[in-house]
């Protein structure tokens, strides 16, 4: 091997794994299109390009040497990471033709349906007229657009009429112009995280997936994430039949893998979404909660599979610690005071965060990733809770008159 690895995104998250890779002595090449990336910054070597021009980036490969591509924690990233491989003849755990099961809703929909996955009732519309496909529908349901991730064009609606009404709001930064609309869960919900060698799924972790309503026609926020969940024992052999079932249908054999699902107690897990990648903003609660860090297991992917599997097979997904990540949303308005925010990321609550905004910033629900986040971890699920509901209290992002923009979070009841 030649010592050298692209990774391919350069944002806050990518800057831990390539200090990492070159504490090992690997020479980094990082490329985006975002010239002021944090994660250049620590980088041997750096390309602004955007990673869509897969066929120039896939140059960059060649004439830079690389043993192989890095990326994680974006669908988008995934997808041309793929791309870039197989343009440029470097080793990756998917091929092109693999993306479908993964990146278009409609084909994941039919995959679970196909392996006997539990996943909430759906229909994919090619047009307001098609709403009529809706009679049989139990209302309220959730619609979004078909090739859109991150809760980016997703609407509650009540009625067929109501998606006549909102389609082409819904769709609106739709390429395909396409929505799926499937019934609503109100089950508990859920994230995991896990690692494919050799067709075998090793789960890194399980997460209780907390969401906040805020309005009746807007899907819940994501507000709490913790890991790990406190019904792992309940749901966790159930997980891995799932994702393994996912993984030989879609001939993943190696590489990320995660889920989005729904469960109550007495029910088997529902699916909602998979995803052959890490989840960005909540990766590092493996390292805080179970001392597992995501970025070794990346490299070693690359330059130690003896460590890879050794690190798995030694690895208890049931964690000893508990940590979780409080994600803060913001409304409408003009960003006048984030000290709040500064001070509960000063605090020993908190391990690591980010606010989003700064002064003078026009604020709005999904304008950016989040308003703030802000991981805690502890001993205890228990003192987790207690600490994130004192950042709850807490935390506040102010207008100039003073009024909090924030959307206020509330901790999932679990009895």
């Amino acid at each position: 091997m030649n010592n050298r690895i692209m990774i391919l995104g350069s944002l806050g998250e990518f800057a831990a794994l390539t200090k990492k890779a070159r504490e090992r002595g690997i020479y980094t090449v990082v490329c985006d299109g975002n010239p002021d990336g944090p994660a250049k910054k620590f980088a041997d070597k750096v390309y602004d390009i955007d990673v869509t021009d897969i066929e120039a980036v896939a140059e960059v490969c060649v004439s830079e040497k690389v043993d192989g591509v890095i990326t994680a924690f974006s669908d988008l990233l995934l997808e041309c990471m793929v791309k870039i491989c197989d343009r440029a003849k470097l080793p990756c755990y998917l091929k092109p033709e693999q993306l479908p099961y993964y990146r278009d809703k409609r084909v994941m929909k039919q995959m679970f349906n196909a392996l006997g996955i539990d996943t909430p009732k759906f229909v994919s519309l090619s047009s307001k007229e098609d709403a009529d496909a809706l009679k049989d529908f139990k209302f309220p349901a959730v619609a979004k657009p078909v090739d859109k991730y991150g809760s980016r064009g997703i609407t509650i609606i009540n009625s067929a009429d109501e998606i006549k009404e909102k389609y082409f709001e819904i769709c609106g930064t739709s390429e395909l112009k396409e929505i799926l609309v499937e019934e609503y869960n109100g089950w508990f919900e859920f994230n995991v995280m896990s690692w494919l060698e050799d067709g075998e799924v090793s789960i890194l972790g399980i997460a209780d997936r907390e969401k906040t309503a805020i309005a009746d026609d807007v899907i819940p926020i994501s507000t709490r994430n913790v890991y790990p969940t406190r019904f792992y024992d309940d749901i966790a052999e159930d997980v891995r039949d799932t994702l393994k079932k996912i993984a030989d249908h879609t001939g993943q054999k190696n590489g990320e893998l995660s889920m989005q699902f729904f469960w109550r107690p007495g029910e088997r897990i529902s699916a909602g979404e998979v995803a052959a990648r890490f989840l960005g903003y909540e990766h590092e609660l493996i390292e805080y909660a179970g001392d597992l860090s995501i970025e070794e297991l990346l490299l070693d992917s690359v330059y130690d599979k003896g460590a890879l599997k050794e690190k798995l097979a030694l690895y208890d997904p049931a964690m000893k610690k508990s940590a979780a990540v409080i994600y803060f949303q913001a409304k409408d308005g003009i960003v006048d005071d984030i000290s709040k925010m500064e001070e509960i990321l000063e605090s020993p609550y908190a391990v690591s965060g980010e606010i989003f905004y700064k002064k003078g910033d026009v604020s709005a629900l999904y304008a950016r990733p989040y308003a703030a986040r802000v991981c805690v971890c502890s001993p205890t699920r228990e003192e987790t809770d207690d600490v994130s509901q004192k950042i709850i209290d807490k935390a506040s992002i102010c207008d100039k008159r003073g009024n909090d923009l924030l959307y206020r979070n509330r901790l999932v009841d679990y009895v």
